[in-house]
């Protein structure tokens, strides 16, 4: 019996309105049930193993700062009183200056069952190019959730904050994903404890080192030779072209990076403010059964923020041999104060979560899969950094 066959006879067994995330085929039922629509047709290209990709409409509304909508009050409003500016999407799209704020309505929307929320992500080409890209909802007070029961449009705050970036209408810089709640849930219990994930990792391997448990998987930061290579990250420069957020392997890296070699004491200064690219040490695999998101930040790492798109899909990093294939890469910023990183410390947490059926086409065996098998990797923008 194949992979495959053994995730749908899986899903099966686990029936249709089973809790959890919702794979592809549920997510395609939605879309034909019109719960999820769109002011255009939602393209196959949108959906990903366990998530939708969300379309930029036509226009973006440049406003004097970022905001949340509030209890009873809805974006369209807010707008109508934050708004210095309309900047036109359509036809070849306009540029996004860097350090401003846009709120752009999105080309889909929703009708949720009271069985039914969503969350957010940017994509991880988004957060690549450190695009910091939130969803916003009527009567919401918080970002990249999505209530119960929503019925409404969506909208996307964009704000640039390393390239000033050429975006049109349709271009994909988040992702949704829904998730299925029990009857009897009230909606606290997301995240799968360690030792369900300790069993897990028995199972078939998470990581390709030592399952190192706190509340979710504890990655460390590679910053040797011997175990990312002579580049073991990237910093971006402070004044460049804009990018083309729809154009792939369109740009010279050396044009928007600066590589960071590796040092013989292992370590990495951070300057507040700057943006850098760096990888794990761990390579990791996300079982079918589950998917998994990167903690944004956590104060008792240290004074720095790190992976703004921090959704994982089921299949990540898998390998024929079933071994775990894949780094995750790093968007890390520092805040007030410049802050040493050293290799192998712990830069970051992963929390997974069920899905509510395994998904019949994993990450990377449909479609294009840009980061499938990734060591140390620039945002699919850029060519091959070469020294």
């Amino acid at each position: 019996m194949t992979g495959r066959e053994t995730r749908e006879n899986k899903q099966e067994k686990t029936g249709h309105d089973a809790p959890g995330l919702l794979p592809r085929e549920d997510i395609e039922a939605l879309i034909a049930r019109k719960v999820i629509s769109g002011d255009r047709a939602i393209e196959a290209a949108q959906i990903q193993p366990a998530s939708l990709d969300l379309r930029l409409g036509a226009k973006a509304y440049r406003v004097r700062a970022s905001f949340l909508t509030g209890r009873d009050r809805d974006v369209a409003s807010r707008l109508e009183a934050l708004t210095s500016d309309t900047v036109d999407l359509s036809g070849g799209g306009a540029v996004l200056e860097r350090g401003c704020v846009y709120v752009v309505p999105l080309l889909e929307s929703l009708a949720l069952p009271a069985s039914l929320s969503a969350a957010a992500n940017p994509k991880s080409s988004t957060g690549r190019l450190d695009i910091f890209t939130r969803l916003i909802t009527d009567g919401s007070e918080v970002f990249d959730h999505v209530a119960r029961g929503y019925a409404g449009r969506l909208y996307a705050e964009v704000s640039p904050r390393s390239f000033s970036v050429r975006v049109h209408e349709g271009s994909k810089l988040n992702q949704i994903r829904f998730r299925r709640w029990a009857p009897d849930d009230a909606g606290t219990a997301l995240g799968i404890d360690d030792r369900a994930l300790s069993r897990s990792h028995g199972l078939m391997p998470l990581v390709d080192g030592d399952l190192n448990l706190r509340g979710g998987l504890i990655l460390r930061v590679a910053l040797s030779a011997a175990t990312i290579g002579e580049i073991i990250g990237y910093k971006a420069q402070k004044h460049t072209d804009p990018v083309d957020v729809d154009r792939v392997g369109a740009y010279d890296p050396r044009e928007f990076w600066e590589p960071i070699h590796a040092r013989h004491d292992g370590r990495l200064i951070l300057d507040p403010g700057e943006f850098y690219i760096l990888a794990s040490h761990e390579r990791l695999h996300i079982p079918p059964e589950l998917a998994a998101e990167m903690v944004p930040i956590d104060p008792a790492m240290g004074e720095f923020r790190v992976h703004y798109a921090g959704f994982f899909d089921p299949g990540f990093g898998s390998t024929p041999e079933g071994q775990p294939g894949a780094r995750a890469v790093l968007e890390v910023r520092s805040h007030e104060v410049p802050f040493i990183l050293e290799d192998g410390q712990v830069i970051g947490r992963l929390v997974y979560e069920k899905m509510a059926a395994a998904p019949r086409l994993l990450y990377g065996e449909g479609g294009v899969s840009n980061y499938q098998g990734q060591g140390l990797k620039l945002s699919k923008h850029f060519r091959a950094y070469e020294i």
